[in-house]
Parts: structure tokens; C-alpha cells; sequence
């Protein structure tokens, strides 16, 4: 009996000893104020070759480092991270009433379109989720307009997601012969619609044809990247007046059947599917346990990342230079303060 006393009094201290130990990392990760969860996660971003963390919470930078020679002067490349302009670009043009809806027809913009019967029924909503069934082409070449336009069809539309470049020149070619008539860019409508209400500067948008690229073009620094992310987490507000609805930007985070990870040019924080393997580079779905469900991501190569999270009240700009990196990690100390 002694020896049974014995042995339950250590397993029972062992226990006591093991949860106290938990409860005090958890008091300690509770203790951190946000400038410490900041600077732990921007701590994260330089080990892996980062070179930018900002962190906006409600209108306001809180947190803002550079890192590994880069400044906050410096544009820099967010590959990518370009894609996101384009669904907020639709959202504005069916705001003005240049397209019908979401599920307005490519083809009766590109009209050629019409006598091929696996073209004709694709919508802008599926060919701006990655799920038109077009051959999106390799990831890194991008098509002219005009040869983008000419992709071939490999799937039933709305079935299966594909992710790379030439859904997003087709794309421009839409736009390009929408707005001809107004005798008007791509690039002017972009910067008259979005950018200037924004007072957003691109440094530098990579063109080909005379077009930009839609896929991966821009260049801006990371204080301008923030600023369409506050819009974004505004609902299409900006200094209090409504530059886009919010009903229209609402759409963009909506997944779709063939990928629900993925919505209109955005990255979403839910389990989703790719047969080439893409999405899992972005599954977060659980950060420390918690399900961040309004999580959302504009993510380019070399991870570059543009984080919005209305819940969180937070909005934040990552740039780096490729090397070791992981979402989770990165977020589970800047909302926890976990490593």
C-alpha cells in the first residue's frame, strides 16, 4: 500500500508540476503585448531572409521594421501579390456597369469566343478563380494578350482549379477591349479607379505588348501595399468615402467547389485542392488551434505576403527573398506570441 501511495503521489506531482508548467507558458504568451508578439514575428521574417514586416491595426502602422539592407524607400517586386489588382479591378468595372456581374460571360467580350463550345459559357468568376478549365500555362511565363487568349481548354469549366499566369492576360485582353471605346488603358483604369482614390504609388509595373502584366507585374513598396490592404479591410472604404462596394469585394473571398482555398485572386484561409500542388504552399487553416476563418492573402513568390484579417482588425505586409518560410509560424506570433 505504501509503495502504491508512493506511486500515485509522484504520478500526481508529475501532473500537477507538467500543468503548472503549461499554465505559465501560456500566462507567458498572454503577457506579451503586441509590440513584443510584433518584434518576435519580425524577428521570424529576418531569420529567413525577410525584408520588410509592417503591421496596420485599425488606420495605423503600429509596427514597421526593414531588414537584411532593405528600406522603407525601396520598391520591391511582389510577384504574385500583383494577381489581387485584377479582382478588385473586376469588382470596378461591374460597379461601372462595364460588365453585368461576376457571371457575365467571357465571351461576350471576346466574341471570337462564341463558336467554340467549351469557351463559350466561361464567366469572369471562373476564369478569375483559376477554374475556367483554360490551360493556365506555366508559372514564370507569361503570354502576350493575344496569345493568352488562344489557350486551349483542358477541362469542363467550374470543375477543376488551376493556378498560373495566362488566366490573368486573358483577363487583360477583356478589359483592354472593354475600355478601348473609352479610348482608355488598362494601367489608366487601374490607376484612375484604384490607385489614385488610394493615393497608392506603383513604383514599377512590368508591360509586354504595351500591357501590363496582370500575373506579376507591380512593384511598390511595402507602405503602399498596406494601403489596398486597408481598403480591403475597410470594405472599399478609404478616408470614409466608398471607392468600391463592399458587396462587390465580398465576392472575391468566396471560394469555389473545385478549390475552396482559393476565391477571386485571393488566397482563403480554408482546406482546399489542387491537382498541381499549389494550394498546399498557402493552407493555413489553423493558426495555434484557432481557426482564423476572415483570414485572407495576396501571395506572391519569394513569399511575399499581404495578410488581411478583418476579425483581427490587422492588416500586414511581408516581403522577402525567398529562403525558409512558413505562414503558420509567422502568424502564430504575430497573433499569439507563440514560436
Amino acid at each position: 500500500m505504501k509503495i502504491m501511495s508512493k506511486l500515485v503521489y509522484l504520478s500526481l506531482s508529475i501532473f500537477l508540476l507538467f500543468s503548472f508548467g503549461c499554465a505559465v507558458k501560456a500566462q507567458n504568451s498572454k503577457l506579451l503585448t503586441e509590440q513584443e508578439r510584433y518584434k518576435l514575428t519580425a524577428e521570424y521574417s529576418s531569420e529567413n531572409r525577410g525584408k520588410a514586416v509592417l503591421v496596420m491595426k485599425g488606420d495605423k502602422i503600429v509596427f514597421e521594421e526593414y531588414q537584411n539592407g532593405h528600406t522603407a524607400e525601396m520598391p520591391w517586386f511582389i510577384a504574385s501579390g500583383t494577381k489581387s489588382f485584377s479582382g478588385v479591378m473586376l469588382a470596378a468595372a461591374i460597379e461601372d456597369k462595364l460588365f453585368k456581374s461576376f457571371d457575365e460571360k467571357v465571351s461576350e467580350t471576346l466574341t471570337e469566343w462564341k463558336a467554340d463550345k467549351q469557351k463559350a459559357n466561361i464567366t469572369l468568376r471562373q476564369l478569375l478563380s483559376l477554374t475556367s478549365g483554360i490551360d493556365a500555362g506555366e508559372i514564370g511565363r507569361v503570354p502576350e494578350y493575344s496569345d493568352a487568349i488562344n489557350s486551349s481548354v483542358e477541362y469542363e469549366a467550374g470543375k477543376r482549379f488551376e493556378y498560373g499566369p495566362a488566366p490573368f492576360q486573358i483577363f487583360g485582353e477583356v478589359m483592354r477591349r472593354k475600355l478601348a471605346p473609352r479610348k482608355q488603358s488598362v494601367m489608366e483604369y487601374l490607376q484612375k479607379r484604384i490607385f489614385d482614390p488610394l493615393g497608392l504609388k506603383v513604383f514599377f509595373w512590368r508591360t509586354s505588348g504595351g500591357n501590363p502584366l496582370l500575373p506579376q507585374g507591380a512593384n511598390l513598396t511595402a507602405r503602399e501595399w498596406i494601403k489596398f490592404g486597408l481598403f480591403l479591410k475597410n470594405g472599399g472604404k478609404w478616408n470614409g468615402k466608398q471607392i468600391i462596394a463592399k458587396n462587390l469585394l465580398d465576392e472575391l473571398v468566396v471560394g469555389t467547389k473545385a478549390n475552396p482555398a482559393y476565391g477571386i485572386t485571393f488566397w482563403l484561409n480554408r482546406a482546399g485542392f489542387d491537382p498541381r500542388g499549389q494550394t498546399q504552399l498557402m493552407r493555413i487553416e489553423k493558426v495555434d488551434g484557432e481557426e482564423i476563418k476572415d483570414l485572407y492573402i495576396a501571395a506572391g513568390a519569394g513569399n511575399q505576403r499581404l495578410y488581411i484579417i478583418p476579425s483581427k482588425d490587422l492588416v500586414v505586409v511581408r516581403y522577402g527573398n525567398f529562403g525558409q518560410y512558413d505562414d503558420r509560424e509567422f502568424l502564430g506570433r504575430l497573433i499569439f506570441g507563440k514560436k
